[in-house]
């Protein structure tokens, strides 16, 4: 998959806009991703990511990196032996689009602030 665009609270992935926080999964897109506690990314908010055993999760914590990601999350992710990168979004999709090999990656992208 590539992401051809990003603005404040707009995603472009392979031709397909999106307007709201998204999960990008080697085969498909869950839309619509909403967070327990808004700004604050939760080890629930990601059990469908943990479930996938991937190898690296990048984040992009908004246009402003505003989304602040629990230290409980973290911890599980290295419990799983999951690289995480967390970036502002602008910078974790330029991350994701340079990566050779995506078939172990899982990107989550808030959109706005």
């Amino acid at each position: 998959m590539k992401i051809e665009r990003y603005s404040f609270g707009e995603i472009v992935i392979n031709g397909n806009k999106f307007t709201s926080d998204l999960k990008l999964f080697p085969n498909m897109i869950k839309a619509n991703w909403w967070r327990k506690e808004g700004h604050n990314l939760l080890p629930e908010d990601m059990e469908d990511v943990i479930q996938e055993n991937p190898e690296i999760v990048i984040i992009g914590t908004g246009k402003l990196g505003v989304m602040k990601v629990s230290k409980e999350f973290i911890e599980l992710a290295r419990s799983n032996n999951i690289k995480l990168i967390i970036e502002n979004t602008e910078k974790a999709i330029d991350i994701f689009n340079k990566l050779p090999d995506k078939n172990k990656v899982i990107a989550v992208f808030h959109l706005t602030c």
